[in-house]
C-alpha cells in the first residue's frame, strides 16, 4: 500500500529483510533501501498520520472544455505530493479521460483519468462508500488485468475527502502497454472499512525483560514488549506481534502508544519502524522514547491499530481501453551507454526515457546486485533540478533505475536542453576483516570494549538478558556507517547473530544490535560480516547529453 511508502519518505525527511538465515541477501536488500520478505514482497515501514483533506470545488465553467475536467474537479495535490509529475501533467491538461463508474452494494468506484506512457501506467480514482462507516480503506486485492487475464500488481494510495464524501486515490504500476493501445481491467476485491482499535496493556516500563500480553481480538494474537536502555537517556522499545488473521500484518498498522497523565500521546524521539518480519513469523516494531517520559508516574500504555468495522464482499471492476497517444508528443528514449567508473560492478547509464510525467535513467551492471553507492540524486536539465530516487528492478538483478518526477518542465523542451546526473552522499559497503572481537566474562552486566576497522573506532557493549547474548555496536565517528551483522565461527561455519535493531542504510544512526539466543558460554569471539562508510561531501556529476 503506497501510503506506507509515503510515510517512510516523510520519516527520512524528518531525521526494506529476508527471512533468517539468508543474511547476504538481507544485506543486499538493505543496501537498496528496501526491506523484503523471502518471497520478494516489499515490507512496509509504517508511521501514519491521518489527515482529512479540504477540497477546492466549484471550478469555472470554462474548465468544462478541458478533457480532464472531472479529475480537476478534485484537488489531487496532497495525494500526489510524491507523484509531482502526474500533478504537472494534470495542470497541463494531459491525461486520458475515463470517467467510468461501477456501483455495487451501494459503493461506487469511478476511474477519472489515466496516464499511460513508456514509464508507467497511472490511474486516478474515487470511491464513494455510501453509508459505510470507517476512516480508512483496505482491499484484499487491487490491481489490473491485461486482455489475457494476467494480473498486474502495483502501488496505491488514497485519502478521504470530507467535503465530497469520497476517497480519492491512485493506482500506479510499472507495467506499460507494448503497443499504442491496451485493453485492461481495473478491479478491487473485498473492500474493508477500518477505524481505530484500542486495547490497554499493563506494560511495566521499569522491567526490561520480555512482557507478553495475550490480545485475542480483532485478528491480533499477542504482543510482547522488551526494552533496551540507550546511552543517551533514551529507551528502545521492541514490540513483537503475532496474528490470528494474517491480513492484519499488512493492513492493521499495530503499534504501542504511551499516554502521559494528561491523556496525551508521548512522542517518540526518532522515527519508528513498523512491521519488520521476524524469524518466527512475528512482526516487529521499534520505537525510541525518552526514558524519563515512560517512567513518569501516571504513564499508561495501549495497543492501537486499524480494525475492520465493516466489509463489503465482491469485486468492483471496470474495463478500459488505454491509449499512449496523448503522451507520445512529449515522450522519447535515448540510448546512452555511458560508463560510470565511480560505481562498481561495471555500471553504465544505458538509457534515458523521458515522458511528460517522469524521467527514468536505466543503469546496467555487469555484476548482479550491484549497489549504486549514493543516497541523493538530482537531474540538472538546463539549470532546472529534479529530485529523484533509486529503484531496484524486480526480477532484473543487473539493472537499477533512477526516477525523477517531471516538475516545472515541459517534456518536449528537454530535447534541446543539456542534461546531467548529479549524485551526492556516497555510502560504501565493505566486507569485515578477519580480526575477532573478543567478548570475555559474559554476564548480565553491561561490558564495553573498543576495537577498530579500517581506522574507524567501534564501541561494543555486550551482556546477557533472558538467556540471550546481546552485542551492540556504534561509533563516535560520523563517517562510519555501522556494522550490519556479526557472526561467530563453529569450525568453518558462520553462525550469525539475529539483528535486534532496525535501521535504514545510509542514515545518520550507526548503532546496531545482534542477539544470540540461548547462549550458555562466558566467552566468545565474534566477527564483523559487513560494514558501511559515509562520504557526505562526495558529488558525482555525469553529463548525459549536451544542449542544442
Amino acid at each position: 500500500m503506497d501510503r506506507f511508502e509515503n510515510n517512510l519518505k516523510n520519516q527520512m525527511k524528518e531525521a526494506n529483510n529476508v527471512s533468517y538465515p539468508d543474511f547476504d541477501r538481507m544485506w543486499s536488500s538493505i543496501e537498496q533501501n528496501e526491506m523484503k520478505v523471502a518471497g520478494g514482497e516489499s515490507v512496509p515501514l509504517r508511521q501514519r498520520k491521518r489527515k482529512r483533506i479540504a477540497i477546492i470545488t466549484g471550478l469555472s465553467v470554462a474548465l468544462m472544455a478541458t478533457p480532464v475536467y472531472a479529475a480537476l474537479n478534485y484537488d489531487w495535490s496532497n495525494l500526489l505530493s510524491y507523484r509531482a509529475g502526474i500533478q504537472t501533467a494534470l495542470e497541463q491538461g494531459l491525461g486520458q479521460t475515463i470517467e467510468q463508474s461501477v456501483t455495487k452494494d451501494g459503493i461506487t468506484l469511478t476511474v477519472h483519468t489515466a496516464f499511460i506512457d513508456e514509464n508507467r501506467t497511472f490511474l486516478l480514482y474515487s470511491l464513494n462508500p455510501g453509508s459505510r462507516a470507517g476512516e480508512q480503506l483496505a482491499f484484499d486485492h487491487i490491481g489490473l488485468k491485461d486482455k489475457e487475464g494476467q494480473s498486474i500488481e502495483g502501488r496505491y494510495s488514497h485519502q478521504w475527502n470530507e467535503e465530497l464524501g469520497v476517497f480519492q486515490g491512485y493506482f500506479e504500476t510499472d507495467w506499460v502497454a507494448d503497443g499504442q493501445m491496451a485493453d485492461i481491467e481495473f478491479a478491487m476485491e473485498n473492500i474493508h472499512f477500518t477505524g481505530d482499535g484500542k486495547q490497554s496493556i499493563n506494560y511495566d516500563p521499569s522491567n526490561s525483560n520480555t512482557q507478553v500480553f495475550p490480545i485475542q481480538k480483532d485478528g491480533i494474537d499477542s504482543v510482547s514488549l522488551q526494552s533496551f536502555d540507550q546511552s543517551d537517556g533514551n529507551v528502545l522499545l521492541r514490540t513483537a506481534i503475532t496474528y490470528t488473521d494474517p491480513e492484519m500484518s499488512s493492513r492493521g498498522w499495530v503499534r504501542v502508544e504511551a499516554i502521559n497523565d494528561k491523556s496525551e500521546i508521548i512522542k517518540e524521539t526518532e522515527p519508528s519502524f513498523n512491521g519488520t518480519p521476524g524469524a518466527a513469523g512475528e512482526f516487529v516494531n521499534q520505537q525510541i522514547f525518552e526514558s524519563d517520559h515512560l517512567l513518569a508516574e501516571g504513564t499508561a500504555f495501549q495497543l492501537a491499530y486499524d480494525r475492520t468495522l465493516e466489509s463489503a464482499e465482491g469485486t468492483w471492476s471496470l474495463d478500459m481501453a488505454l491509449s499512449k497517444k496523448q503522451m507520445d508528443n512529449g515522450t522519447f528514449k535515448e540510448t546512452l551507454n555511458i560508463p560510470v567508473d565511480q560505481v562498481p560492478g561495471g555500471t553504465k547509464i544505458h538509457e534515458m526515457i523521458i515522458t511528460p510525467t517522469q524521467v527514468r535513467l536505466i543503469l546496467t551492471h555487469e555484476e548482479k546486485y550491484t549497489q549504486v553507492p549514493y543516497m541523493e540524486y538530482q537531474l540538472d536539465i538546463g539549470g532546472t533540478l529534479l529530485n529523484g530516487n533509486i529503484w531496484s528492478v524486480q526480477g532484473q538483478h543487473n539493472k537499477t533505475e533512477l526516477r525523477f518526477e517531471m516538475t516545472g518542465l515541459n517534456a518536449a523542451s528537454l530535447a534541446n536542453q543539456p542534461v546531467s546526473l548529479i549524485a551526492k552522499h556516497r555510502v560504501d559497503a565493505y566486507d569485515g576483516d578477519k580480526s575477532p572481537i573478543r567478548l570475555t566474562d559474559i554476564s548480565a552486566k553491561h561490558q564495553t570494549i573498543t576495537t577498530s576497522i579500517a581506522g574507524y573506532p567501534i564501541t561494543w557493549i555486550y551482556y546477557m538478558k533472558e538467556n540471550n547474548l546481546y552485542v551492540e555496536s556504534s561509533s563516535a565517528d560520523p563517517a562510519f556507517g555501522g556494522v550490519n551483522q556479526t557472526y561467530y565461527l563453529d569450525g568453518n561455519d558462520r553462525n550469525y547473530g539475529m539483528p535486534a535493531m532496525t535501521s535504514l542504510f545510509g542514515d545518520d544512526n550507526n548503532k546496531h544490535m545482534d542477539v544470540y539466543e540461548n547462549f550458555d558460554k562466558t566467552e566468545l569471539e565474534v566477527y564483523i560480516s559487513k560494514y558501511a562508510t559515509h562520504k557526505r561531501d562526495d558529488v558525482l556529476r555525469v553529463q548525459l547529453k549536451a544542449g542544442k
